[in-house]
């Protein structure tokens, strides 16, 4: 009461104040009037903190409402979350995404119940014949009912066949709420003018944790995630991260992907982590941009698809195993790129890759065919490296050193035309052809000390700034225009 009584009087005698200071009433009526017209004003004033209150109760009367209604329609879908019948549950879900949609502040916490589901233990349902079903059959002949006798209870495998489908199609259900809100819509999208959706429905700032979640025939093209964990989740069928853009750190550590796994053009503003994940299907990274450090330590890779991906920080494949194709073409490494003891048992591309800082293969295994043509390198490191097949450097620039010591080379080496810097080759052994010609060394730093040419090594027209290793003068056949250094003179320049 106080809170409208104390104002009322302090406005009533300002008012009185004001108006006898501005009007100067002479006369007992005046006066008297001008009390009067501040009282009013007084009053005017009190109606108005009157009715301010009472909004302000009303909209606190309506807020308090509305939460617990919020709280009520949360508990119940929460609630039916955990029933034991399948349509309870999709009533569950789409209650809670009805919720997340209409409360921007509470979709984080939506997420985390549907992810929390997503997580929960689940084992796919078996790919064998299902049992048939009783029921109605249908009317041989117009006017005949056609009932049949049929047993109608099911055997206890039936029974839990039945409910694990079901579950799929619930788990499909919150894997497709999720997609729908994640997804920003835009005109970019191919099928966005067929099937149009307002954009309020994105849901922006969102952080994902699917950590050991199983999830089926995963559809998160063109999503937008703030975080995003994926730890240890097994991914059945294909999965699609085309063109996602995770704005934050993204952990795929340990998962597995049974089917394609495609990140095509996706953009990893944070860092990326696929440790120790396994591709059993296709792992596809055309054109995916890494701007933070991306790690694929002890990956395990089927067929690794990245050409023209951007790695703009530190990024690591140390004992990655490839056991298909892996394609790397065109790729840029912009900082470290790591490589050291993978195993590549198939063919494995670099070419016209860039390596703007060291690129370390030190123990790395080539199993299959190795190109590297055209690759651009400030540094590289392939000590200990082993190449059973075809080894192609051909045209590939060295501006840094290039380390090769103790490489092994079973296939045929090729480096026509390549450039470098510096070059060790120290106790390198060449098994088979091994091709120099047209290379260039610009430096006095080029070693082949104790290397071994087992086979076929030609360095024609090979051109050496400085001395001529004593290793490979035996294989130097320079052009009838260049001329000829004469191997006994003696190598120092100060004698």
């Amino acid at each position: 009461m106080l809170v409208i009584v104390l104002p009322v009087l302090a406005s009533a005698a300002a008012a009185i104040v004001v108006l006898f200071t501005k009007l100067a009433p002479s006369t007992p009526p005046d006066r008297l009037d001008t009390v009067r017209t501040g009282l009013a004003v007084a009053a005017g004033i009190g109606a108005l903190i009157t009715l301010a209150l009472a909004l302000r109760r009303q909209q606190a009367t309506e807020h308090d409402a509305t939460e617990r209604r919020l709280t009520e329609l949360y508990v119940k879908a929460v609630d039916q979350l955990g029933s034991d019948k399948p349509a309870v549950r999709h009533g569950g879900l789409y209650a809670l995404e009805r919720v997340a949609q209409d409360n921007p502040g509470h979709r984080q916490t939506i997420v985390d119940v549907i992810c929390a589901y997503l997580r929960g233990p689940f084992t796919l349902p078996s790919r064998t014949g299902t049992p048939r079903l009783g029921g109605l059959r249908a009317p041989s002949r117009p006017g005949r009912a056609g009932l049949v006798a049929r047993p109608t209870a099911k055997p206890p495998s039936a029974v839990s066949h039945d409910d694990t489908r079901q579950e799929r199609e619930v788990r499909l259900t919150a894997q497709r709420i999720l997609r729908d809100h994640l997804q920003p819509r835009t005109r970019t999208r191919t099928w966005y003018r067929w099937f149009p959706r307002p954009r309020q429905t994105f849901w922006p700032d969102i952080d994902l944790d699917l950590t050991d979640a199983t999830l089926i025939d995963l559809d998160f093209a063109y999503t937008t995630v703030r975080t995003a964990q994926f730890k240890r989740a097994k991914f059945t069928g294909d999965a699609g991260f085309d063109r996602a853009q995770f704005v934050g750190d993204a952990g795929f550590d340990e998962a597995q992907f049974d089917g394609r796994a495609g990140f095509d053009k996706a953009q990893f503003d944070g860092h990326a982590g696929f440790y120790g994940v396994r591709f059993a299907g296709d792992a596809e990274f055309y054109n995916t941009r890494f701007d933070g450090a991306a790690r694929f330590d002890q990956a395990q890779f089927d067929a690794a698809w990245f050409n023209e991906a951007q790695f703009a920080d530190d990024t690591v494949f140390n004992k990655a195993q490839f056991a298909g194709i892996a394609r790397f073409d065109r790729a840029q490494f912009a900082s470290v790129a790591e490589f050291g003891e993978a195993r590549f048992s198939s063919i494995v591309r670099f070419d016209t890759a860039q390596f703007a800082s060291v690129a370390g293969f030190s123990e790395a295994r080539f199993d299959g065919d190795a190109g590297f043509i055209e690759a651009r390198f400030a540094g590289a490191w392939f000590d200990k490296a082993q190449f059973a097949s075809v080894a192609e450097f051909d045209k590939a620039r060295f501006f840094g050193i290039a380390e090769f010591n103790e490489a092994r080379f079973d296939g045929a080496a090729g480096f026509d035309k390549a450039q470098f810097d510096a070059a060790r080759f120290n106790e390198a052994q060449f098994a088979s052809v091994a091709r120099f010609s047209n290379a260039r060394f610009f430096s006095s730093f080029v070693w082949f000390d104790r290397a071994q040419f087992a086979g076929d090594a030609r360095f024609d027209e090979a051109q050496f700034s400085h001395t001529v290793p004593e290793e490979v003068k035996p294989y130097l056949r320079p052009s009838s225009d260049t001329p000829q250094q004469d191997p006994s003179d003696n190598p120092d320049p100060s004698a």
